[in-house]
């Protein structure tokens, strides 16, 4: 698809429209999904894939094809969602769900039971509500690191990449996370496992 990715880019500086278009088709589900994952709003997520695919489209004479399309343009919306981030000061709770996996599955969901009993689904509502609340909770930065690595299946030096860190600012993000995680699930685990 790289190949396939450079190619509609020369069409598309060349003035072909319908070149940027098959971009926008083949990556919008992917960038709402970080957008999402990021803004915690579908209105915010978006705005934020209009302002990505504007960005893009402007600045696609300065796309080079040494990395890869979808890393610009996972970039570009990691930008554009911290800066309405930060445009609205937002880090409150959001009331929305937590979105899908790129398999299309919600990760909480997965937890193993046949016949879930009315404990699991609370739990799991629990669960669900709290990782909500601890990703809202962090910078922008460190929850677009841990989105693209635990969500989005993106290396180290990928995610690197779109967030413009080197690889152990890369890794500190992702570890900030994912400690903010633990420390806050801890003990909603162990108090409903018993003690464990």
């Amino acid at each position: 698809m790289e190949a396939s990715d450079a190619a509609a880019v020369a069409r598309a500086c060349a003035g072909d429209t319908d070149a940027f278009r098959v971009l926008v088709e083949r990556y919008s589900r992917k960038v709402f999904r970080l957008a999402y994952r990021m803004t915690q709003n579908e209105q915010d997520a978006e705005d934020v894939v209009q302002e990505t695919f504007l960005r893009a489209y402007r600045r696609l004479k300065q796309f080079e094809s040494r990395s890869s399309f979808g890393t610009w343009i996972f970039r570009i919306t990691a930008n554009a969602a911290m800066d309405l981030t930060r445009k609205r000061g937002r880090h409150e709770q959001s009331e929305q769900s937590i979105p899908e996996t790129k398999d299309g599955a919600n990760p909480l969901a997965q937890m193993p039971a046949a016949d879930p009993t009315p404990d699991r689904i609370l739990l799991s509502g629990e669960l669900k509500h709290k990782v909500e609340s601890v990703l809202a909770s962090l910078s922008p930065q460190v929850r677009t690191a841990f989105v693209l690595r635990h969500y989005e299946g993106m290396s180290i030096e990928e995610i690197g990449s779109v967030l413009g860190l080197k690889v152990s600012a890369t890794k500190n993000s992702i570890f900030r996370a994912v400690q903010k995680l633990r420390k806050e699930l801890e003990p909603l685990v162990v108090s409903r496992s018993g003690g464990l």
